[in-house]
């Protein structure tokens, strides 16, 4: 696709032509998501953790890894339908930022929504789902109103540092793709981003055991990977 011959070639490219970089994040990137992906996590989330999120005057949400917005969007609905929307905001971020223009638009195929609808309603959702959104033969536009209180920002867990303190964190299905060395950075990363008793949501595959932070949290729920930092 560079019309280079070599990985030197294409290093010398990366290197010197910002462009080819980005090209080649969402070449590399995994960006399989889905609203409400693992309906379970977002019931366990609704009944064991909004209600103590519910103690706090305003909230700072971080979705670290959003790709393009379909657990963004999942995160809002849920803080709608719990009345804390108003008081809340979420910070979603990715490395790559094509696909961050794309969360920001609120438009995904529509061939998507029976399954989203399904998902959404596993997860114990209390509307119709389609009230969300509007339609047309290809796609299915979210509602703008969902996300005013969101800000979508590129963010690269593997080199940059905190930049808030947030009462919880998720970010799932990410830390499978990262070797040891770098899940203990953003294990320390989000350590560091949690304020006490903050919560942290991460992947069904994915663990705080054997972490050098293990001992700092609490298990909110271990099937849904769901933990609380209590120091």
């Amino acid at each position: 696709m560079e019309g280079v011959q070599t990985i030197s070639g294409l290093q010398e490219r990366i290197l010197h032509e910002p462009n080819c970089l980005d090209r080649l994040i969402v070449d590399l990137a995994v960006n399989v998501t889905a609203m409400f992906r693992d309906p379970a996590f977002f019931v366990a989330l609704r009944d064991k953790v909004i209600p103590m999120l519910r103690t706090y005057p305003f909230l700072r949400i971080w979705n670290a890894g959003c790709s393009s917005g379909e657990e963004t969007y999942s995160l809002a609905i849920l803080l709608e339908e719990c009345g804390m929307d108003e008081r809340s905001r979420i910070y979603a971020t990715d490395i790559n930022d094509a696909v961050l223009r794309r969360a920001r638009e609120g438009v995904f195929p529509l061939e998507k929504m029976r399954e989203y609808t399904a998902n959404y309603h596993r997860a114990g959702g209390t509307r119709e789902f389609s009230s969300y959104y509007d339609a047309d033969s290809k796609v299915a536009r979210f509602r703008p109103s969902l996300v005013r209180n969101v800000v979508f920002a590129q963010h690269n867990l593997a080199s940059d540092g905190s930049f808030n303190e947030f009462n919880a964190i998720v970010c799932r299905n990410v830390l499978i793709y990262f070797d040891r060395n770098l899940q203990d950075r953003v294990h320390d990363l989000f350590f560091d981003s949690l304020a006490t008793f903050g919560v942290l949501g991460v992947g069904e595959k994915e663990s705080i055991r054997f972490t050098r932070h293990a001992a700092a949290y609490e298990e909110i729920d271990p099937d849904q990977r769901i933990y609380r930092k209590v120091v």
